[in-house]
């Protein structure tokens, strides 16, 4: 993974439709712009770009009012708030749509911009994105994606570097936590990771990613100054969707709160486990249906 620099010039475009409808609503900007310019690295160039209804603007002032203070927002972050207004349509139904796609104004202008930036990285999972990684990093530039659902394959491989914007630490305010509570890593906050070790023998090991940090390739939280920290976890605590087949994997981000090694021991082990994503049913315990069918046929 990257190694960031506070000599590193730094890009960041972000497709504010695409992360808010797949995932990431609610999304902290500031923490964006703190992970992309990790070890002290300058900011070149923020960009967000984002879709405005001028129709529904005039009609509705609580969406007006609404989309106002988070530009202002973004501009306090220091972003570039780049608007795409709604056009309207009517098409041979006699039905009205509207069409506002940014994608075309960020990928040129991530394109132009890279020019004079090392690293680039871009808030989008939309797998049109793939093509136009690919040209900067032909011009030299490293090029990191961050995303939540839906983010396409072929863009995840591209990437030199992809980070799941659920593992970012507090990027995303999880909404079993406590704004008064314990700070994300500290033992009674709720964290996400992702299982890396499996027993199967009843335990595993989650990691998560305790601090941002410049050396993200560190996985190992054994390692010296790595920025991730290993959980003990009983497979009691994993949630209904999750079989313990399935583990390990790092496509299965769960959500935990941290609390203290049980009997004594160092370390700390996960409670109240949630599954983030995907988003899938509950999973049927193989022992439960064999019970409920012997039931029936009683």
């Amino acid at each position: 993974m990257s190694h960031l620099r506070s000599n590193t010039r730094v890009g960041v475009y972000v497709d504010v439709a695409n992360i808010a409808r797949n995932g990431g609503y609610g999304m902290r900007y500031d923490v964006l712009r703190e992970f992309a310019c990790r070890g002290d690295a300058e900011p070149v160039r923020l960009n967000a770009y984002v879709t405005y209804d001028f129709d529904r603007a005039e009609q509705d002032h609580e969406y007006r009012e609404n989309q106002n203070n988070f530009f202002s927002m973004l501009r306090d972050f220091g972003y570039k708030v780049i608007e795409k207004h709604v056009k309207w349509y009517i098409d041979d139904k006699g039905n009205r749509f509207g069409k506002a796609n940014a994608d075309l104004d960020m990928a040129v202008d991530a394109l132009l911009q890279s020019k004079n930036i090392e690293n680039v990285l871009l808030a989008t999972g939309d797998g049109d994105f793939t093509r136009v990684v690919q040209a900067m990093q032909n011009s030299g530039c490293r090029v990191e994606i961050v995303a939540f659902e839906n983010v396409s394959g072929e863009l995840r491989r591209e990437a030199d570097v992809f980070m799941s914007g659920y593992l970012i630490p507090n990027l995303l305010p999880s909404v079993q936590a406590s704004k008064s509570g314990p700070s994300w890593g500290e033992i009674g906050s709720r964290v996400r990771g992702v299982c890396y070790m499996h027993s199967g023998k009843g335990f595993g090991f989650l990691r998560f990613m305790r601090v941002i940090d410049t050396d993200l390739w560190k996985v190992d939280s054994r390692q010296p100054g790595s920025p991730y920290e290993a959980v003990f976890f009983h497979d009691s605590q994993l949630p209904s969707e999750v079989n313990y087949r399935e583990l390990p994997s790092r496509n299965i981000i769960l959500e935990f709160d941290l609390a203290h090694a049980e009997n004594g021991e160092d370390g700390m082990q996960a409670k109240n486990m949630t599954l983030v994503s995907p988003q899938r049913r509950p999973v049927v315990n193989s022992t439960a249906r064999t019970e409920e069918t012997q039931e029936k046929s009683s």
